[in-house]
C-alpha cells in the first residue's frame, strides 16, 4: 500500500466509494467523475503504478474480471457497448475504466493524427527492436 495514494486509501476504507465488486485481489467502484452513468474503475488492491509493472497473473485476472463487469454493465445499464480505457496518468495506481457507451452518445473520441511518409515504419521499427 502507498499511504499517499487515493486508491490505496479507498482499499483501506479510509475513503468511501460506490463499491460494485470486491474480492481478495481487486476492487471495482463507480468513478466519482463519470463519463456516463455506470462508469466503473477496477483496481488491484496491491499498489501497482503502471500496468506494465503488474505480474502477468494480475493482468490476466483483472481482464477476466473486466469482461464479467462489462457484461454486468451492458445488461444492467442497457448500454450498447462498454469502452475500456487504461490511462493511469490521473491517479498513479494501475486501474481500468469501464465506460458504458451508446452508439449515438456523441461523447468525444480520441484525437488522432496521420503519419507522415515513412514515419510509421520508423515508429514500428523502434517498437519491434525494443520487443
Amino acid at each position: 500500500m502507498n499511504n499517499n495514494c487515493i486508491f490505496c486509501k479507498i482499499v483501506k476504507k479510509e475513503i468511501p466509494c460506490g463499491k460494485v465488486y470486491e474480492d481478495e485481489n481487486f476492487l471495482s467502484f463507480l468513478d466519482i467523475q463519470p463519463v456516463s452513468d455506470g462508469h466503473l474503475l477496477i483496481i488491484p488492491k496491491k499498489h501497482i503504478v503502471w500496468m506494465q509493472e503488474a505480474e502477468d497473473e494480475v493482468i490476466a485476472k483483472i481482464f477476466q474480471l473486466s469482461k464479467k463487469l462489462m457484461l454486468a454493465i451492458k445488461n444492467g445499464i442497457k448500454c450498447d457497448y462498454v469502452q475500456v480505457s487504461i490511462v493511469g496518468k490521473d491517479v498513479p495506481h494501475f486501474h481500468i475504466h469501464l465506460i458504458p457507451r451508446y452508439l449515438k452518445d456523441n461523447l468525444p473520441q480520441f484525437q488522432t493524427k496521420k503519419y507522415q511518409d515513412g514515419e510509421s515504419s520508423e515508429v514500428a521499427k523502434k517498437i519491434i527492436q525494443a520487443f
